[in-house]
């Protein structure tokens, strides 16, 4: 969850994301089959320098192909306030990436087939900033969040112009 003392006064979270549980198919799929060639090949060698071998291989792809995706995916955040989009990525190195929904020109999505079946797609936001366009991967219920991303943008515009009682 992101912390609310890092927003702005007066600026609340519509909603929060993570990036689609697709990501973590493949690290499960690594993580089963290590497993299992990793026990079998373990227990296939009586020969110590073998298994010692079998271990460090299996601890440096456990490493390298389930727990690094797995904490890129627990670490990354999309957030979308009242005022502005926020992406955040990174557990040792924080990046991140800040869009006022003032700045946003157009907002678009892309699915792919597998998205289609999957539910998720490309969400690319359109800047009128020098920053350039954000486009962010992996988003669950892409169609809708285009909608909501609209809605925000149409909000704190008309908040911005000061038309009406508009809530925070």
């Amino acid at each position: 969850m992101y912390p609310e003392k890092l927003l702005a006064p007066g600026e609340t979270i519509a909603f929060e994301l993570k990036p689609h549980w697709r990501a973590l198919l493949w690290p499960a799929i690594v993580l089963v089959i290590e497993v299992f060639v990793a026990t079998w090949a373990f227990f296939a060698f009586d020969n110590s320098i073998v298994r010692w071998i079998i271990v460090g291989g299996g601890a440096f792809i456990l490493i390298w192909q389930v727990a690094l995706p797995f904490l890129r995916w627990l670490t990354t955040q999309y957030v979308f306030t009242s005022r502005r989009i926020i992406v955040r990525r990174g557990l040792l190195t924080k990046q991140g990436r800040d869009m006022p929904l003032s700045k946003v020109n157009n907002v678009s999505f892309e699915v792919s087939v597998m998205g289609r079946i999957l539910n998720y797609g490309t969400l690319e936001i359109e800047s009128a900033s020098d920053d350039g366009d954000l486009v962010i991967n992996d988003v669950p219920n892409v169609e809708d969040i285009q909608r909501k991303v609209y809605e925000l943008h149409e909000l704190d515009d008309s908040r911005r112009r000061g038309r009406g009682n508009i809530p925070e």
